[in-house]
């Protein structure tokens, strides 16, 4: 199972491909968009709208797990950041992708094992599953990694509580 993991923003776009063989996570491909301060807002959304629809094409995801917002200062940025969530979306649904929303508390869990865990163990946790040399810069990309390995051991126990349903 491929599963592509994304941070949200609208200024970085983190996003992460894993593979899910049995239960190892491998990176297929990790890293970000980004997008100009000084562009005017609706250009920003089109510029990760399409390079996000590109990366599903090309790297062709089964699923697709994204960070569930929580604000609670800067309405302004809130606004933004559920902008660019909303065309992420569009673009997974539009390629009949399913979707999959986690808390950084459900994150920190997965990873960690701990729903308050700093963010620099999620980031070292992340890349000793992933096997990776250093943790992957900047923080939105370890960010959207960690979401798509979330997603796979999410998913794994699932599938487990099915089986004993059936049964």
């Amino acid at each position: 199972m491929r599963i592509l993991g994304i941070d949200p923003g609208i200024a970085i776009v983190g996003f992460g491909f894993i593979d899910k063989q049995g239960s190892k996570c491998v990176p297929v491909q990790y890293g970000c968009i980004q997008t100009h301060k000084d562009t005017p807002e609706p250009e920003r959304l089109l510029h990760v709208y399409e390079d996000i629809g590109l990366l599903i094409d090309k790297y062709k995801p089964d699923a697709v797990a994204l960070e569930k917002l929580f604000f609670n200062r800067n309405v302004t940025t809130a606004m933004s950041v559920s902008q660019a969530r909303g065309v992420l979306v569009l673009a997974a649904i539009q390629r009949g992708l399913p979707i999959a929303e986690y808390t950084p508390m459900q994150v920190k869990q997965a990873i960690v094992g701990y729903g308050k865990a700093e963010k620099k163990q999620v980031q070292e946790m992340t890349r000793i599953f992933l096997k990776l040399q250093a943790v992957p810069k900047p923080d939105d990309v370890a960010d959207a990694l960690a979401i798509a390995i979330c997603h796979a051991h999410s998913s794994t126990l699932n599938s487990k509580i099915n089986e004993v349903l059936r049964s």
